[in-house]
Formats: structure tokens, C-alpha cells, sequence
């Protein structure tokens, strides 16, 4: 019930959230910061899936909880790292336009990845993934309410923007409670893979957010750019990781299904990462 309906529910008020934020200029904006963009979309679609393949060897997961940590990879950063860039003072609109792209894009290369990964690591036990209804249900979840979102923006903006505020901490808010109950719900399948999942996951965000900030410094992008590069190449929405995985998974046993385990535990050790991190770069914005 939790995971298979109240939380794609919830990632698609949080997705109207983001819609709410975004104008048909984010989309062209990139157009001003081309090489800042061209990187980011570089560390996300490349990278970010190499080195979450890398880790998930190195660390010998099990098949599943492999598939999880590869869905994870392959979902951009959403609302928290908009959030995140702008408390970090980096470059703001780089980052709405980065989600805003990568948020639509992956709605055609999630379905694909996944199915990759699943019968790249699941074999003979891999279950056929049914890339066109995957790429239906993320539409429907990401797609859809971003442009109801943004289509209210167009038509009332005095609205949208007196109510953008609550709404993004109302989303903030329940997708907080949503993991609470999930985790809760299933305590021991979450407490049970902790140990063997936290330090992969803890590696995944400290190697993306260093290559974020040596892939900026390497097209001699300024520290704002190079800000936001790292935070949208090491931060992850665990929420729709979580979603896809549910779609996906063998069976509807009323527990958090493997496949979303690397994600549950994401939402809470990246925080552990990212928020020092963040401190750091506000800090460092002030020198």
C-alpha cells in the first residue's frame, strides 16, 4: 500500500512542486550556460552510471539490491538539488534547467537502463521488464504533474508563486513521512541490508561529488557552475528510485521489494554526505 500507491502519489505532487518552479525559458536557458550544462549531463547519463556499476562489483551486492543501487544511478537529483544549490549559493537557474531536462529525459533512458541492468545482473532469474509500460508509469508520475505544475505557473502566476513555497515544503514534507513509514513498516529488511548497502551508497555520493567538482574544474568552470555541477551529479531522488523499483519488483509482498532498498537507505546516508558538503561550499562562497 505504502510503497506501491501512497508514494508514487506523493512523487507526483512533489514532481507538481517542481513544475510550479519551472518556465519554458529553464528549458532554453541552457543555451547561456552550454559547457556548465554539457558537463552536467555528462557526469549524470555517463558517469553517475559507471561508477554506480563499478560499486555495485567492487561490493559484490546481490543481484537485487544491484538492480536497486543501477535505478538509483539513473535518477536525477528532482526538487533537493535545487534546494541544496541554492543554500550552497552555486549557480541556481544551471540547476532548475539541469533537472528540468534530465527530469523529462528520464523518462526514456530509466526504462531502457533498467532493463539493462536487470538482465545484466538478475540473468536467468531476471523478470522482463516491460520497457514502454515503465516509460507510461514514469510519465505519468513525472511528466504529467511537472506540466500541470508549469502550465498553472502560465496562467496564474500570482498564485502559483504565493503558493509555490507551501507547497515545495508540503512535498518536502510528506516524502519525509512517506520514507518513515516505509522504513518502518519493513524495519527488517531495511536494518538487515544497512550494513552491506550504507558504505556503497556513502562512496557513491563522496566519489560523484568529487568528480563534480574535478569534471568543473577541468573545463575551467567557476565555483558557482562547479557547485551545482557537483550537487547534480552526487545527489539522487531517492523517491522516484523507489518508485521505479516498486514497478519492478517480482512480486507484491506488502515489504519494501529489494529492488528499493538501495534507495530507502540512500534517503538517509545522503544526507550524511551531502549536507557537510553543502556547508562547505556556502562556507567557501564567502572567502
Amino acid at each position: 500500500m505504502i510503497v506501491k500507491i501512497a508514494l508514487p502519489l506523493i512523487l507526483a505532487f512533489i514532481m507538481f512542486s517542481l513544475g510550479l518552479g519551472l518556465k519554458p525559458a529553464d528549458f532554453a536557458r541552457v543555451l547561456k550556460f552550454p559547457k556548465a550544462f554539457a558537463v552536467g549531463m555528462l557526469n549524470q547519463v555517463v558517469l553517475l552510471p559507471l561508477v554506480a556499476f563499478g560499486l555495485a562489483i567492487a561490493f559484490k551486492l546481490p543481484p537485487e539490491l544491484a538492480v536497486g543501487l543501477m535505478i538509483l544511478a539513473f535518477c536525477p537529483g528532482g526538487v533537493t538539488t535545487n534546494v541544496l544549490t541554492r543554500i550552497a549559493r552555486g549557480n541556481t537557474p544551471l540547476s532548475i534547467s539541469l533537472t528540468a531536462i534530465t527530469s523529462l529525459l528520464s523518462i526514456i533512458t530509466v526504462p531502457l537502463l533498467v532493463a539493462f541492468s536487470v538482465h545484466h545482473f538478475m540473468g536467468e532469474q531476471a523478470r522482463e521488464v516491460d520497457v514502454t509500460k515503465l516509460g507510461f508509469q514514469m510519465f505519468l508520475i513525472t511528466a504529467v504533474p511537472v506540466s500541470i505544475g508549469m502550465l498553472i505557473t502560465a496562467t496564474a502566476p500570482r498564485f502559483a508563486e504565493a503558493r509555490a513555497a507551501l507547497i515545495g515544503k508540503t512535498a518536502q514534507s510528506l516524502f519525509v513521512l512517506i520514507i518513515i513509514a516505509a522504513l518502518a513498516k519493513n524495519w527488517d529488511v531495511f536494518s538487515s541490508n544497512l550494513v552491506e548497502l550504507a558504505p556503497a551508497l556513502v562512496l557513491l555520493n563522496v566519489i560523484l561529488l568529487g568528480l563534480g567538482l574535478a569534471t568543473a574544474k577541468a573545463t575551467k568552470l567557476d565555483n558557482s557552475d562547479a557547485t551545482t555541477i557537483s550537487i547534480e551529479s552526487g545527489i539522487q531522488n531517492g523517491t522516484l528510485a523507489i518508485a521505479v523499483g516498486s514497478f519492478i519488483a517480482m512480486a507484491d509482498s506488502g515489504n519494501l521489494p529489494p529492488t528499493t532498498v538501495p534507495a530507502a537507505v540512500y534517503s538517509i546516508t545522503m544526507y550524511l554526505v551531502s549536507v557537510p558538503f553543502v556547508l562547505w561550499r556556502r562556507k567557501l562562497d564567502r572567502v
